[in-house]
């Protein structure tokens, strides 16, 4: 079954995030991931949301996701992410 990782994040150093993003490629390309979104600027069309960007991602199994998610790889470069971001992570099964 697909499952995608979405993302939204809000920056408080965007020096170290773009650290994490100059990375990220070379990580997430070693894994069977599709990055299906990543937006700075989504419109928002209802509700609060307080976030700056949205990423997509999907795999197809959580396992993989998970694979990735959970790897040394990025759990190396996440260090930059989490200092130059505050994010909210979900994972979302998608149909089989």
């Amino acid at each position: 079954m697909p499952v995608y990782v979405v993302a939204q994040l809000r920056f408080k150093d965007v020096d170290r995030y773009r650290q994490y993003q100059a990375r990220f490629a070379s990580v997430f390309g070693r894994f069977a991931g599709r990055l299906l979104a990543a937006d700075e600027a989504p419109q928002r069309l209802e509700g609060d949301w307080d976030a700056q960007k949205i990423v997509i991602m999907s795999f197809e199994s959580e396992d993989e996701a998970r694979r990735f998610l959970e790897s040394p790889e990025y759990a190396e470069i996440s260090v930059d992410r989490r200092a130059g971001a505050e994010t909210t992570g979900l994972l979302v099964r998608g149909f089989g």
